[in-house]
């Protein structure tokens, strides 16, 4: 039997799918008011089940619960004609909800995240919109702020020493980086010589044209200079640790031949001489040795608040621990130091808290009445006793005393709690150990036979010139409803303390106190920053000619306060500092 037809209504441009859903819909609604009897002899009908929602459909036309107010009316299509038909046609249409628009969200419902299409637009500028904007993740409050650590409650005119080695950072600004583009060869070459003779270059507060000041632009180029043993330019001599998938398969004829190991191992143990003797003569402030399996972290005496040269290993293991140990090498592990004096006053604290409770129970048990023993108590050396055994466990109870502190070594083995400290004559014992250990050196894999690189913030004997390098990216990005201008340079190689610093010093007058940037740490190296100050005063003593800066060397003399963390964020703002770690 065919369904009434709907006055004012033509199926004609309907495809028979359509008329399906419609006449189905119809008698689903139609089906409630009619309450007529059933024929004689015809079984009841079954209440029908209630109509199910369409998904695709919006919330104002979901079935409603009896007694439920209708949704506030919106604007709907006109009815075909004004007929109260045309406009039941119109409500079943939009309750299937075909050919229907999807609603467009309005202006103050929109997020101030980047949209996929945005942030195809913007792929070169992810990290921008990561540090500048909250992050899309799964599962996640978009309105809430991803956790970060205490920031210093006051903007600050510096930042602390960072000691790790960072292997990127990512400056950004809403005054364009166009001063550091294309430096003409005068610029270039003046910026070499600057750094070889520690040349000391101060700009005003603020450069009004930075893009012509030529003293601006040499400036930069000199902070880019660092020096690297050994150079193979094939090979990225940087990171060392975990560098075997990038080196692998690279050209090393001196992996399968002895003799052109013991050349090159002969070369680096002179430059490694040079750069300590350079250290030692207080000519060169600092310099790291990166091998494959750890980095050592020479310090000249003066900095970090120390009168003696200092040399901080990370990581270390119980192998390398104990060989250090049978060459004679004095050092100690501060941050096992300092977590077992924590547990120490921690132990001391409860150990208080126990005798108090202790009295309390004293005093509320009845006289001559003892604490019950278990029956494990009782009977534990029981039968060392029948055996008359129990005066000769003195040997086992100090064996796995040894054992277990043997597992507790190793078991902080790689971490940065292994973190081993050398001072004073015991760094000279460390150079000869280290230019004599076999172990030093790869015997298998991608880095078989190349020796550890040396990076020094100085020139030093068979040291190779090199420099970070530095690219601009002006894009946009979308800010309240709106696309603002954001250009940034990123700096990429081993960037050292000295060569943070004075970035920030040249972008501190060029971008007129305003700017923020993300550091990519090597994390190895994080740990770096919590070695102990020997004195509390500031020590330098003839430092002045070791080639830095004389503010950047005021920096680095400061004591470490960052503890095992490394800044991640940094954020100058009317020429005041905050940064996350």
């Amino acid at each position: 039997m065919a369904a009434p037809a709907v006055p004012g209504y033509s199926p004609g441009f309907k495809k028979p799918p359509a008329m399906l859903r419609l006449k189905r819909k119809r008698l689903r609604r139609s089906e409630p008011a009619a309450a007529a009897p059933p024929p004689c002899g015809a079984a009841p009908r079954a209440p029908s089940a209630p109509a199910r929602r369409n998904p695709f459909s919006s919330l104002d036309n979901a079935p409603r619960a009896a007694g439920t107010p209708p949704p506030p009316e919106r604007a709907r299509r006109p009815p075909a004609g004004g007929s109260p038909s045309a406009a039941s046609f119109w409500q079943l249409l939009e309750a299937v909800g075909e050919d229907k628009p999807a609603r467009r969200a309005e202006p103050s419902e929109r997020s101030n995240v980047l949209t996929p299409t945005d942030a195809t637009k913007l792929k070169t500028l992810h990290v921008i919109a990561i540090v500048q904007y909250p992050v899309c993740l799964p599962g996640k409050d978009l309105h809430l702020p991803v956790a970060v650590p205490e920031v210093p409650p006051s903007p600050r005119h510096e930042f602390p020493a960072d000691w790790s080695i960072k292997t990127r950072l990512l400056f950004t600004s809403s005054q364009p980086f166009t001063w550091a583009e294309h430096l003409k060869a005068q610029e270039e070459a003046q910026g070499f010589a600057q750094h070889c003779r520690a040349t000391e270059t101060n700009l005003p507060q603020s450069v009004q044209e930075p893009k012509l000041s030529t003293e601006l632009r040499c400036a930069f180029q000199q902070s880019l200079v660092y020096w690297l043993h050994p150079s193979l330019p094939w090979l990225q001599l940087f990171p060392r640790i975990g560098a075997d998938r990038k080196i692998a398969g690279k050209a090393s004829p001196w992996s399968q031949d002895e003799a052109l190991q013991q050349v090159l191992m002969s070369d680096w143990s002179v430059s490694f001489t040079s750069l300590y003797n350079l250290l030692k003569a207080k000519l060169c402030p600092y310099f790291y040795v990166c091998t494959y399996q750890f980095t050592v972290l020479f310090r000249a005496a003066g900095l970090v608040g120390s009168d003696v040269i200092t040399a901080v290993i990370s990581p270390t293991t119980r192998g390398l621990r104990e060989a250090m140990r049978n060459e004679g090498i004095e050092f100690s592990l501060p941050l096992v130091e300092e977590c077992r004096t924590r547990k120490q006053k921690n132990s001391e604290v409860n150990l208080e808290t126990e005798v108090a409770n202790s009295l309390e129970v004293g005093d509320s048990m009845e006289d001559g009445e003892e604490p019950a023993l278990s029956d494990d108590d009782d009977e534990s050396f029981s039968w060392l006793e029948e055996m008359g055994v129990q005066d000769k466990v003195k040997k086992p109870d100090a064996i796995s005393i040894k054992l277990r502190k043997e597992k507790h070594e190793v078991q902080m083995d790689h971490k940065p709690e292994s973190l081993a400290l050398v001072k004073g004559t015991n760094t000279f014992t460390l150079l000869n150990f280290l230019i004599n250990c076999k172990s030093l050196v790869a015997a298998a894999g991608p880095q078989t036979g190349l020796p550890p690189t040396l990076l020094s913030p100085v020139a030093f004997r068979g040291g190779t010139m090199q420099t970070l390098k530095a690219r601009s990216i002006n894009a946009k990005a979308r800010v309240h409803l709106a696309y603002e201008d954001i250009f940034s340079l990123e700096i990429v190689g081993p960037v050292m303390p000295h060569s943070l610093h004075s970035l920030t010093m040249l972008l501190k007058s060029a971008q007129r106190g305003a700017f923020s940037a993300v550091l990519y740490t090597h994390e190895p190296t994080a740990v770096f920053n919590a070695s102990p100050a020997l004195n509390k005063e500031t020590i330098r003593n003839d430092l002045p000619t070791c080639g830095l800066h004389p503010k950047t060397l005021d920096q680095l003399s400061q004591c470490p306060t960052l503890g095992k963390s490394s800044i991640r964020f940094l954020e100058m703002k009317d020429y005041a500092y905050t940064w996350k770690s």
